[in-house]
């Protein structure tokens, strides 16, 4: 089996975002955001490892069939808060240092990933989905996905995503980026779209650029056999 890379972890720090979503934002979430966490996480079983875990907002919310979580996290300050959620978890939850481009996990390791507001943040989409397929089992293994997306059926709105991202949002918010097409990503990847619901967010918190986003299940064809 292919083992993960052993170069070290990229470096990524964005001290002042990352303060003010664990300190503001995950703290004062609307409930609809939490139930669209527990949506995501329904019904997940064995290893999973979360890309981009954040604080450990999604840790309160895994259900009792998942065995082991490994929670991917390259912030510091954002990796310590999910240490701290961690332990107060109802399953076992492991967090490490890692980007999603370079997962430190092997090949064919865990049975889902999930991947939830970070798919807008990651520097290069096409191979964060690479790594997240690398490490999934096939044909089993399944991707969930709950992201902000780009505002396509709404043309005055996605003019406004792409606005603020070139003039100041993913330098104010952690890298993030508003108008990604993220399921077109994860379909150009090689996943196999199972099941998507896309959503506009109704508390009066979220900000409109950020409002439109897709909750779904992904999954991998079985690779060719062997001649």
């Amino acid at each position: 089996m292919a083992q993960p890379t052993t170069d070290p972890p990229q470096t990524v720090s964005h001290p002042l975002f990352a303060r003010l979503y664990a300190r503001v934002l995950a703290r004062n979430e609307p409930a609809e955001m939490r139930a669209r966490r527990v949506e995501l996480l329904a019904g997940l079983h064995g290893r999973v490892v979360e890309v981009g875990a954040g604080s450990g907002a999604n840790f309160p919310h895994y259900p009792p069939t998942v065995t082991e979580v490994v929670a991917v996290e390259p912030e510091a300050y954002l990796r310590a808060d999910a240490v701290r959620a961690a332990a107060q978890a109802p399953v076992p939850i492991t967090v490490v240092d890692g980007v999603a481009d370079a997962l430190p996990l092997e090949d064919g390791s865990c049975d889902a990933a999930v991947a939830c507001l970070v798919l807008c943040s990651v520097p290069d989409q096409a191979r964060a989905l690479a790594e997240i397929a690398r490490v999934l089992r096939r044909p089993s293994g399944e991707l969930r996905y709950f992201e902000h997306v780009l505002a396509a059926e709404s043309p005055r709105t996605a003019r406004v995503q792409r606005a603020v991202d070139r003039i100041f949002w993913p330098r104010a918010f952690g890298g993030c980026h508003t108008a990604r097409d993220t399921p077109a990503a994860i379909a150009a990847a090689g996943f196999e779209i199972a099941a998507e619901e896309r959503i506009r967010a109704k508390a009066f918190t979220v900000p409109p650029p950020v409002a439109v986003q897709v909750l779904g299940r992904a999954t991998l064809p079985q690779p060719p056999a062997a001649l």
